[in-house]
């Protein structure tokens, strides 16, 4: 792959995976979070179901496959998105994408722990580059936020997810696996808005285009961009680029919302994106399943 469309492709999907968190603060006033998420994993996993069958691609055979399906899917989709759309009720889309993508320093924290998985010394590094970029984007505010919990929730389950994804990723196809795991997810977030929320959604022209931009945009182009880069390109280059999503999820926030960007919140961003570089610089090259972990 040339560096121009290298390069091209990797700017919008970083960019829709950033700039989400701003267009989900934009869609609350028109629903409840939970039911918000729910409709747009829902559907997207209902659109990518449909290709996948359309296209006969292998599903799985057995109950236990189809089972692990649905565990990364409530890690990743339920447990992930839930956690987002709940954090963006009372903290910035800047906050709420920063806390969300410090995941990669979790992944070597949780993998040491429980997988007993060797890491670099320069990913450690990273790991501790990234709790001090937290402490001081958090640690500037004078209250604390329910929102700010949920963003740290939001990155544990992605990081459990991600080891999930490791272990189990290679027996499925990575296009039904997608699928499916959205699907799942957005049926128990479903589950969930009416069970621990009062669920509405505001039908109008607003509340639909950003329906279909987080369903369609942000999550099947950006998934299929993704998936495609990690394929033809090198994985491990490529997660190296995952800085990007929160960057660009303190850019939108700023352009889309006007929220203001703090001096606590640039240094500490900074200190965060140069651990998950480091952290995701050979990650991927290391085992060739991770590719399918990322997402």
């Amino acid at each position: 792959m040339n560096v121009f469309k290298f390069t091209l492709l990797i700017l919008l999907t970083t960019f829709l995976m950033g700039s989400s968190f701003a267009v989900v603060k934009i869609g609350l006033p028109y629903s409840s979070p939970l039911l918000l998420a729910a409709l747009r994993f829902t559907l997207a996993g209902f659109i990518m179901a449909m290709i996948v069958i359309l296209l006969r691609r292998p599903h799985p055979n057995t109950k236990g496959d189809w089972i692990k399906m649905l565990i990364i899917g409530t890690f990743q989709t339920a447990g992930v998105m839930g956690c987002i759309f709940l954090s963006l009720r009372t903290i910035t889309a800047s906050e709420s994408s920063i806390l969300t993508f410090t995941n990669p320093l979790l992944v070597v924290v949780f993998g040491t722990i429980f997988s007993q998985t060797r890491y670099k010394l320069y990913q450690w590094i990273g790991v501790l580059l990234g709790l001090v970029g937290v402490i001081i984007t958090m640690g500037a505010q004078l209250e604390f936020k329910i929102g700010i919990l949920f963003g740290i929730l939001s990155a544990i389950f992605w990081a459990i997810s991600t080891l999930l994804a490791k272990k189990w990723g290679a027996i499925f196809d990575t296009w039904v696996l997608s699928a499916y795991q959205m699907l799942f997810g957005g049926l128990l977030l479903l589950l969930g808005s009416f069970t621990l929320e009062k669920p509405f959604f505001i039908i109008s022209g607003n509340s639909l285009f950003i329906l279909l931009w987080l369903s369609i945009m942000s999550s099947i182009v950006q998934f299929a961009v993704w998936y495609y880069l990690l394929q033809k390109s090198d994985p491990g280059k490529t997660s190296a680029f995952l800085f990007l999503a929160p960057f660009f999820g303190v850019l939108s926030g700023w352009a889309l919302l006007g929220e203001k960007i703090y001096t606590s919140l640039l240094i500490g961003g900074l200190f965060i994106i140069i651990g998950i570089y480091l952290v995701n610089g050979q990650f991927q090259k290391e085992n060739k399943l991770v590719k399918k972990a990322l997402e």
